[in-house]
């Protein structure tokens, strides 16, 4: 029999991932190319710049690198959750739905444009990204709502013909740009973790916790959306609202992630799935602990993006492809046996 699910004990599992995050976090931290020495770094700064080198790699380098990843780790992770229970599709991501897409176009409009203000991360990339990211999410939400009966195909259906087109697009825009241009825009496009402003990650943070907050605040209502808009519709649930509120969250706290660090793929589906086999299947509990897990497998992968080629550096979605690839098919053989689709 299943336990209770209480707010004592989801208390408690929230509490012990968290410790295992910062454990996690605190030896990514040390661990790199350049061995430190924590009794130099504790000795403090210096009084000029380069008197203590081993303070300013962990601290003005390894340490930031490895917040942006545990934020955006969170806010994928998080975004699956939510997008599988309102497409009820366990094959949905945050980029199912032309995410990716949308925010390489603004990309590549930002370089080919050649802008030089700075804002966002210090440079219009990231905030081209966010606008791309934004935008196509609830383009793919409008023309979802309104083309079909089934909006949860719809939606999907959208997400797909928008990500097609979208890559269209991208490839001639690609196809004409100077070579500079090019490698920067791959490279920006494989997902790239990189040290960040202390003003940008307390932002990001700050917006990051505020959406998955009120993700968490619906978590009831997503369990019910889980059974079927009908059955939903008769247990109170305004589904139509409730899916609105969930997506727009969603979108916002994976375009912020995509603004800061390029297209990551995967762990918004590999995360949600590894936690509900382990914790089941309430939203009061997997979107939380997905969070956290998903923060604590970004960091880790990025260290060993960091590593795996020292002192050059891989993409860290390249590392997370490697990691989902193999878990989408197999899940995508299971899922597909038990709809029918191979027999």
């Amino acid at each position: 029999m299943a336990e209770m699910l209480t707010k004592k004990n989801l208390t408690i599992k929230i509490f012990v991932c968290l410790l295992v995050l910062i454990l996690v976090m605190a030896l990514c931290a040390l661990a790199g190319s350049q061995d430190i020495s924590l009794k130099k770094v504790f000795a403090g700064q210096g009084e000029f710049a380069g008197d203590n080198i081993d303070y300013e790699i962990l601290i003005g380098i390894r340490l930031p690198r490895v917040i942006l990843a545990a934020l955006v780790g969170a806010a994928l992770a998080c975004s699956g959750v939510v997008l599988q229970a309102i497409l009820r599709n366990p094959l949905a991501d945050p980029y199912i739905l032309g995410i990716s897409s949308g925010a390489a176009l603004g990309v590549i409009t930002a370089i080919l444009s050649g802008i030089t203000w700075s804002f966002w991360a210090g440079s219009p990339i990231a905030v081209f990204a966010f606008a791309g990211a934004t935008l196509t999410v609830w383009l793919v939400w409008f023309i979802g709502r309104f083309s079909g009966k089934s909006r949860v195909t719809s939606l999907l259906l959208a997400g797909v013909v928008i990500n097609s087109f979208f890559s269209a697009v991208i490839m001639f825009l690609t196809s004409i740009a100077k070579s500079s241009q090019v490698h920067s825009t791959i490279y920006w496009l494989m997902g790239n973790i990189t040290e960040k402003e202390p003003l940008v990650l307390l932002i990001s943070g700050v917006c990051i916790l505020f959406g998955i907050i009120v993700l968490f605040g619906i978590c009831n209502k997503l369990n019910v959306l889980t059974f079927g808009e009908d059955e939903a519709k008769g247990l109170g649930v305004e589904t139509v609202k409730i899916r609105l509120i969930a997506f727009g969250f969603a979108a916002f706290i994976t375009a912020i992630a995509v603004s800061l660090s390029g297209l990551i793929g995967f762990v918004g589906l590999i995360i949600p799935h590894a936690v509900r086999l382990v914790l089941g299947p309430d939203h009061r509990q997997l979107l939380p602990i997905s969070a956290i897990t998903g923060a604590a497998f970004l960091v880790a992968a990025d260290t060993i993006a960091r590593i795996i080629v020292a002192p050059a550096q891989l993409p860290v979605g390249v590392i997370t492809a490697i990691a989902g690839g193999p878990f989408f098919l197999v899940l995508l053989a299971k899922y597909s046996r038990k709809v029918g689709w191979l027999k």
